[in-house]
């Protein structure tokens, strides 16, 4: 099954002049196989995650955002029989992620004040901010109300 989600990705990448471990620096170089399944089964925030997990890699990373948005991929991507039949199988298939969302949720929000400490403001407030004439996060966060 994981060759068939692999060819759909390579010649969806393909469309945006990315290839699947070559040599360019924009190109992905995969380290986990389960990566094309993953990304089926979500899209985006699955395939962020699976780079944060290390499941695939890239030197510039930069130019492969770039290459995908420029390349307007959901225009040029044609949804066949062999695309959706993949894309449908993927979700149906997924029985794990209901018995894993203890687990899902204890990697991605109990992580300590660490990294919430040095994304938000001194309160960790998720809310946006008022920019007009503050100089940084704190004053935007208090100019707003």
């Amino acid at each position: 099954m994981f060759n068939n989600y692999k060819k759909i990705v390579e010649e969806i990448l393909a469309k945006a002049n990315i290839k699947i471990n070559g040599k360019r620096p924009w190109d992905l170089k995969v380290n986990d196989e389960r990566l094309y399944q993953r990304i089926f089964r979500g899209g985006v925030l699955p395939a962020g995650e699976a780079y944060m997990d290390g499941w695939w890699d890239c030197k510039k990373i930069d130019e492969l955002v770039y290459r995908l948005l420029r390349s307007n991929l959901i225009k040029k991507v044609n949804i066949n029989s062999k695309l959706l039949s993949a894309v449908i199988t993927s979700r149906i298939f997924n029985f794990g992620a209901k018995s894993k969302a203890f687990e899902i949720g204890k990697r991605h929000y109990d992580l300590g004040n660490d990294l919430f400490e040095s994304m938000l403001d001194k309160r960790l407030v998720y809310t946006c901010g008022y920019w007009k004439k503050a100089k940084n996060l704190d004053q935007a966060q208090e100019a707003k109300t």
